[in-house]
């Protein structure tokens, strides 16, 4: 199959794109002209330069393709635009990546853009699968995880939000990588959608605790109250130009974030690792800087 991959360079793209060839696709990466070419396989893939704000330049590159897999984010209000040049090339096959986000109750503006790119494809006479994963972690660059065992490698101490643990489900990149190969070519998961997480929810307490033991650390937990948490966060916020954490991030740890992926499983044979699993290969691969 020709597949055409949006957000192709970079950290669940490119992992995507290694899946699809080592699947025997054909891949075009759909880039623009700043974009680091270097973190594909260049001599295995095609280029098409462009940006999904131009639906003509993206219709143009997808031309003669059997596919689209769109790892980019549709949250920057590209989704309906997307549809649009698909259509226009006559490309029906389209597999979007969403998130499991748009389930929050916080009032976070880039729900409401993902939920209005998720209706455009459903209504787009596409034959389009959806895939919403979790918090996604694996390898440096993940800008979720690699924070925290870099906090975990240098502190003797760290703040935890104190109370009722919530749960949260984070996904290795390899799984989401070979869900979405595996996805592609089920003829089951046309015109459906399904959350993509790791194996069992653990909250976020246990979450911190594993990721401690695959570093070797031992590392005292400080628990913080929420109110003084999101409160410190948004001091940060104001204060400082590029905040490590915000308030609403903050918010979201205390949202319970488990998702059922028994369908992703009964559809296309999704088999998620756990926690444990999962940090432990995120830390061997921080250590070896790949």
């Amino acid at each position: 199959m020709k597949v055409l991959v949006t957000g192709a360079t970079g950290f669940t793209g490119r992992r995507v794109v290694r899946e699809l060839l080592d699947a025997g696709h054909r891949v075009t990466c759909f880039v623009r002209g700043t974009s680091d070419r270097s973190v594909v396989p260049a001599s295995d893939c095609r280029f098409e330069t462009g940006d999904l704000a131009d639906e003509a330049s993206l219709a143009r590159a997808i031309a003669g393709h059997d596919a689209l897999v769109n790892v980019a984010s549709i949250g920057f209000g590209h989704g309906p635009g997307i549809v649009r040049a698909l259509a226009a090339a006559g490309v029906r096959r389209a597999l979007f990546f969403s998130t499991t986000a748009i389930f929050t109750r916080l009032p976070a503006s880039s729900r409401r853009v993902r939920v209005e790119a998720e209706d455009a494809i459903r209504d787009g006479g596409l034959r389009w699968t959806i895939l919403r994963p979790t918090m996604i972690y694996g390898a440096p660059g993940d800008r979720n995880v690699e924070r925290l065992l870099g906090a975990l490698s240098r502190w003797p101490a760290l703040p935890v939000p104190a109370g009722k643990g919530r749960r949260i489900q984070p996904v290795l990149v390899d799984d989401l990588a070979k869900a979405t190969v595996r996805a592609l070519a089920a003829e089951a998961t046309v015109g459906r959608a399904y959350s993509l997480s790791g194996r069992a929810p653990v909250t976020f307490g246990e979450f911190v605790r594993a990721a401690a033991r695959a570093l070797g650390r031992r590392v005292l937990f400080v628990p913080v109250p929420p109110v003084a948490a999101k409160a410190a966060a948004g001091f940060l916020e104001r204060c400082l130009p590029r905040p490590r954490i915000r308030a609403e991030q903050v918010e979201r740890l205390l949202e319970d974030k488990d998702f059922d992926w028994a369908a992703a499983g009964r559809d296309f044979g999704y088999d998620p690792v756990g926690v444990e699993e999962g940090l432990a290969l995120a830390v061997r691969r921080r250590r070896e800087g790949t």
